[in-house]
C-alpha cells in the first residue's frame, strides 16, 4: 500500500493523530518506557450486512513498522507546535528521545485473504505501550480501508458467478493512496485485472484497459473509430459500443469483427456502458450470435455492485465479464469499517506477569475482552468452519494449554457451545518480532488463492447479501469469567465513588 511505498517510507512517522503522540511524552515523562501492552485490533459490526470480512493489509505491517522512524526534519516541525495553552507542545528531551527511536514491538495477524468475525482479533500487537500507542493510528489505517474493500470485493466477486470482474474504480478512489490500496485488495478478493496501471507494476495485479467514448467522439463516425482502434490494438481489441446507439453500435461491431477476421484477428469483446444491461446484453448475444461471432464476449459496467450484478444474472443476462468502479472503490454503501484498537492487557516491565484490562462503556456492546487474545478456528469434518474461540494465551501458558471447550458468545453469554471433538487451527500468526519481519512479504497471488480457499469452505448462510446467518464467535469459558469479574469489580468501584448508589449488573 502507499503507506511505505511513497518517496520517503519515514514519514509513515507522521502519519498518527496528535494524541498519539502526547500520550507517548506522557508515558516516557511518567518513567513508564518499560511498561508493557498487550493491544488488539478488531471490528464491532458487520460490513455491508455480510457475516464476516475478508482479511487484508496485514501483509504491510512489517515495513510499517521497519520505517517508522522520526528525521531531523520531523522532530523540527514537532518542535514548532504551541500547545492551545501556551509554550511549546512537546518536551525537547522527550523530541530527543524521539530522535534515535525504532520500533522493537511483536505483531500477530490474520493472515491477508484469511475471513475475520466481528469482536474476534485481526492484530495483535506487544511490546513497550509507548511504541504499541505510536503504531495505532498508522495500522488501522492500514488493514481498516482494505479489509472493507476486500469484504465489499468478496460480495461482487460471489455475485458475479465465477465470470471475471474488473476493478475500474480509480479516477473515483478517494486519493492516489486509496486507489492503490483499492487494486490491492480487490485483487485479493477475487478481482480478475485492474484499470490500475500503477497497481498492476507495483503488485503485479493484472491490468486491464480499452477505450473510452472520447476516442469514439474525436472520429467523423463511429465505424471510423472502431476501424483505427481495431487497426491499433488488434491483440486487445474491445469496443465500446453505446456512445451513440447501442443498436446501430453492435452493427458497426460487426462489420470490423469480420474485417478483422479477414486479417486473421479477432475482435475480443465489446462493453456496454449505459442502458438497460440485460435488455441491451440480450440483443447484442444475438445479433453477434446470427452473423457467426460468437466467439465474441461481452462486458458491462455502469455503476455495478453485486445487486445489481446478482440482478442481472438472474434475469439471464447473456455477459461475460463485469468491470466496476464507483461503488466498490468508495464502498459506496458503507464507507468505514470501523476497527477498532484497543490495549487488552498490561504489566510494569517484560519480566512481569500480564494483568488483563477491560474497557467498560455506556454502550455494553462496546465493552472490550481482555487478555493476551488467540482466535481459533474450529472445524467439521469437511474442513467447513462452525465457530471461533478468543483464548487467553497467557492464561493458557500457566495452565499448561489446558483450553476449556466451552464457548461463550461475546455478546451473549446464554449462548453456549460445546467445541470437543471440532480440530482447531489458531489465526493469528508471527508477523513481527522485536520489530522485524519474521519471513519475506508473500506474493499476493498466496493471499488471493488464501481467500478463495476461505470463502468456498463457508457454509452458504453464512454468504447469503441479505439476513445471513451468524457465525458465533465467543470466548473460552475461563476467558468469559476473567471478563465477568473484572467488569463487576470495575462497575463497583464506579458505584461506590457515586454520590447515589447504582448498580449495572
Amino acid at each position: 500500500m502507499a503507506l511505505t511505498d511513497i518517496a520517503r517510507p519515514t514519514d509513515v512517522s507522521m502519519l498518527t493523530d496528535l494524541y498519539e503522540l502526547t500520550m507517548a511524552q506522557g508515558l516516557w515523562e511518567n518513567g513508564k518506557l518499560e511498561e508493557q501492552g498487550c493491544f488488539t485490533a478488531f471490528y464491532r459490526d458487520r460490513p455491508f450486512g455480510n457475516a464476516f470480512a475478508v482479511m487484508c493489509g496485514t501483509a504491510e505491517l512489517p515495513e510499517l513498522v521497519e520505517n517508522l522512524r522520526f528525521t531531523d526534519e520531523d522532530i523540527d516541525y514537532l518542535s514548532s507546535l504551541s500547545a492551545p495553552g501556551g509554550g511549546k507542545m512537546f518536551n525537547p528531551d522527550f523530541l530527543e528521545f524521539l530522535r534515535g527511536f525504532r520500533m522493537h514491538v511483536d505483531i500477530d495477524a490474520v493472515p491477508e485473504g484469511e475471513l475475520v468475525f466481528p469482536r474476534e482479533p485481526m492484530v495483535r500487537v506487544t511490546g513497550s505501550a509507548l511504541e504499541c500507542q505510536l503504531l495505532e493510528t498508522a495500522l488501522l489505517n492500514t488493514i481498516n480501508f482494505q479489509t472493507l474493500v476486500a469484504t465489499k470485493t468478496a460480495r461482487v466477486v460471489q455475485a458475479a458467478k465465477g465470470r471475471p470482474v474488473a476493478e475500474f474504480g480509480l479516477r473515483r478512489a478517494q486519493g492516489p493512496d486509496g486507489g492503490l490500496a483499492v487494486a490491492r485488495a480487490s485483487y485479493v478478493a477475487g478481482c480478475a485485472s485492474t484499470s490500475n496501471v500503477l497497481a498492476g507494476r507495483r503488485y503485479g495485479i493484472p491490468v486491464f484497459g480499452t477505450h473510452a467514448h472520447s476516442w469514439v467522439m474525436s472520429f467523423d463516425t463511429e465505424l471510423e473509430a472502431f476501424r483505427a482502434f481495431a487497426r491499433s490494438m488488434p491483440k486487445n481489441c474491445t469496443l465500446l459500443i453505446d456512445t451513440y446507439d447501442v443498436r446501430e453500435g453492435v452493427e458497426n461491431a460487426i462489420i470490423v469483427a469480420k474485417e478483422m477476421e479477414a486479417r486473421g484477428d479477432r475482435l475480443a469483446a465489446i462493453r456496454i456502458d449505459s442502458g438497460d444491461l440485460a435488455k441491451l446484453s440480450s440483443y447484442v448475444r444475438s445479433r453477434f450470435d446470427a452473423d457467426g461471432l460468437g466467439y465474441v464476449k461481452i462486458s458491462v459496467s455502469n455503476d455495478l455492485d453485486e445487486y445489481t450484478i446478482q440482478s442481472l444474472i438472474d434475469q439471464g443476462a447473456p455477459i461475460d465479464s463485469f468491470g466496476v468502479g464507483t461503488k466498490l472503490a468508495t464502498c459506496y454503501d458503507q464507507p468505514a469499517l470501523g476497527g477498532v484498537y484497543k490495549l487488552a492487557a498490561r504489566r510494569t516491565s517484560s519480566s512481569d506477569a500480564w494483568t488483563p484490562v477491560v474497557k467498560l462503556s455506556e454502550q455494553p456492546y462496546k465493552r472490550t475482552i481482555p487478555g493476551i487474545q488467540q482466535v481459533r478456528r474450529y472445524m467439521d469434518t469437511s474442513g467447513s468452519p462452525v465457530c471461533d474461540m478468543i483464548v487467553d494465551e497467557a492464561f493458557l501458558e500457566g495452565e499448561g494449554d489446558q483450553c476449556g471447550t466451552t464457548l461463550v458468545a461475546v455478546n451473549d453469554a446464554a449462548l453456549v457451545t460445546d467445541v470437543s471433538g471440532f480440530d482447531y487451527r489458531e489465526l493469528l500468526v508471527p508477523c513481527v518480532r522485536d520489530g522485524r519481519a519474521v519471513a519475506p512479504r508473500e506474493d499476493l497471488s498466496v493471499a488471493r488463492e488464501r481467500c478463495t480457499a476461505a470463502i468456498g469452505s463457508l457454509d452458504p448462510a453464512y454468504k447469503r447479501f441479505l439476513y445471513p446467518q451468524s457465525y458465533v464467535v465467543g470466548m473460552e469459558s475461563g476467558l468469559a469469567h476473567v471478563r465477568d469479574e473484572l467488569v463487576r469489580e470495575r462497575m463497583s468501584e464506579v458505584a461506590s465513588s457515586l454520590p447515589w448508589k447504582t448498580t449495572k449488573f
